[in-house]
């Protein structure tokens, strides 16, 4: 008999040989067909287990408190560009290119959790307009972005995936609706689950997301690299303490080397921390080129992968 337990780590591989020993013991002493059918069964009761071991190795990538997020308290010398218009029920933050773009593409921003209320969110939004593209920052958030010292583990109670992709799907269903064929959707924290999803799911055409936050990994890494064919890009933070670079690591373990068809890269910012990718500093040259550096990235991996 023989009885593979392939490259669980210690712990799982104990608790096999116990589940094993536990389902065989007092039938012993049997007949060699009665013994094959136990160990059938046994085996098919361990392999049950598997995906539970998995889950329970797998770890959520925490959110990171509104106090660790950098708020500048200077104005920019630029307003938003953009307007707030309600699509499908939805209300979005829309900016345009000032210049002759192409109506069938669109980038769809998902913000982080501050919301369309946080400058900066909107401003970023006018970036990707500048860089040529019509661009949509929907308000998945329902209304309720929370504030700049708000307790995320209270908040987070009422924005789950419940709430939150209706208004975010909505929303994508009216841009297909008006024409757009290829949507470039890019999240930043919070915002990265739900590129995550869409990915998954092949709802868009590309994605990239910054610092993401809530996500299962590996589960949800490994879910995109199953069922998705989606090229998929992602900035990180040296100092995150949510997706850590441990966790960056690990997500490239299930993606890079070629693994993931589709298309699969990760640029990692050092000397910055959660939300570099939406905030710097100005008076800090690191956090100025980080952000730059991530947008550009960002970028890049858009035109590489749009038609």
């Amino acid at each position: 008999m023989c009885f593979t337990l392939g490259s669980s780590d210690g712990n799982s591989k104990r608790l096999l040989i116990r589940t094993f020993y536990k389902h065989i013991k007092g039938l012993l002493p049997l007949t060699a067909p009665q013994l094959q059918v136990a160990s059938e069964r046994c085996i098919m009761k361990v392999l049950f287990l598997l995906p539970f071991l998995a889950a329970a190795q797998a770890a959520v990538v925490p959110a990171v408190d509104t106090t660790a997020h950098f708020h500048s308290t200077v104005l920019s010398a630029v307003g938003p560009q953009g307007k707030n218009v309600t699509i499908n029920g939805v209300l979005t933050y829309v900016t345009l290119p000032k210049k002759k773009f192409d109506p069938t593409t669109a980038v769809l921003l998902l913000t982080d959790v501050f919301g369309l209320p946080s400058p900066d969110n909107l401003l970023l939004a006018d970036e990707w307009a500048a860089a040529g593209f019509q661009t949509y920052a929907p308000d998945y958030l329902n209304g309720d972005a929370i504030a700049t010292d708000g307790n995320v583990t209270t908040w987070i109670v009422n924005h789950g995936e419940a709430q939150t992709t209706p208004p975010l799907l909505a929303v994508v269903k009216a841009l297909r609706a008006k024409g757009i064929t290829q949507i470039a959707a890019t999240g930043y924290c919070f915002g990265g689950l739900y590129i995550t999803r869409l990915v998954q799911n092949n709802t868009v055409e590309v994605g990239t997301m910054a610092h993401p936050s809530f996500l299962n990994v590996p589960t949800d890494i490994e879910l995109i690299k199953a069922q998705s064919h989606i090229p998929v890009e992602i900035n990180n933070a040296q100092l995150d303490t949510g997706f850590t670079p441990a966790v960056a690591v690990q997500t490239d373990a299930v993606l890079g080397d070629g693994q993931y068809l589709p298309g699969y890269f990760r640029r990692q910012f050092d000397g910055v921390a959660h939300g570099f990718a939406v905030r710097a500093n100005a008076s800090d040259p690191v956090q100025v080129a980080a952000k730059q550096g991530a947008f550009d990235t960002s970028l890049g991996w858009f035109k590489a992968h749009l038609k």
